[in-house]
Order: C-alpha cells, then sequence, then structure tokens
C-alpha cells in the first residue's frame, strides 16, 4: 500500500540536534507524561484533584497531537494504511471474543 505523506522536510543530519531530533524528543516526553498522568488519574481518590489532574492530561495530550501534526506536515512522520482484508480479520477476530463474553 501507499505510505500517505508529506513532502520531507530536509534536516542537518550531523552531531548537532536539528529541528526533528528535538521535536521528536518533546514527543517522546509527551507520551511518556501523559502515560504518567494516565496512571495516576486511574489511583487518584481526591474527586478535586482528579479534575485538576485530567485537564492537565488533556493538555498535555493536545500538545502531543500538535507536535504530531507539526512533525507529519514536515514530512518527518509517514502513515501507511492497512489492507483491508487485514482489518476485516482483526475486526471479525475481536467481535467474535466480545460475543463470546455476552
Amino acid at each position: 500500500m501507499k505510505e500517505i505523506k508529506n513532502e520531507c522536510e530536509q534536516t542537518p543530519k550531523d552531531e548537532m540536534l536539528n529541528d526533528e531530533d528535538i521535536l521528536n524528543d518533546i514527543m517522546l516526553s509527551e507520551k511518556n507524561i501523559s502515560n504518567s498522568y494516565s496512571v495516576a488519574i486511574n489511583e487518584m481518590s481526591n474527586k478535586y484533584l482528579y479534575k485538576k489532574i485530567i485537564d492537565i492530561f488533556e493538555d498535555t495530550k493536545d500538545m502531543a497531537r500538535d507536535i504530531y501534526n507539526l512533525m507529519f506536515s514536515k514530512g518527518w512522520y509517514t502513515i501507511t494504511p492497512e489492507e483491508e482484508n487485514k482489518i476485516e480479520k482483526a475486526y471479525t477476530k475481536y467481535s467474535t471474543k466480545l460475543s463470546e463474553l455476552s
């Protein structure tokens, strides 16, 4: 299948960090932070604190999405569509498992 991507913006490949390297690092940090917030949210007992952390969590997810969109627009992320038959096979598999639980 054909990849979905934008024209790749070239960055210098030397010993110094370039824009792509920095954004990759920020993206990884945002993912780790949001994963930590997710664990904290699941274990939060104080309702007021829970609501505050949910707001921060959503902001973190929004930032990660904005970074992803920026990287995709620069051609640093590509998407490879899955074959239709593989999607149907996975759907059937998990639909069957779900019906077995009922």
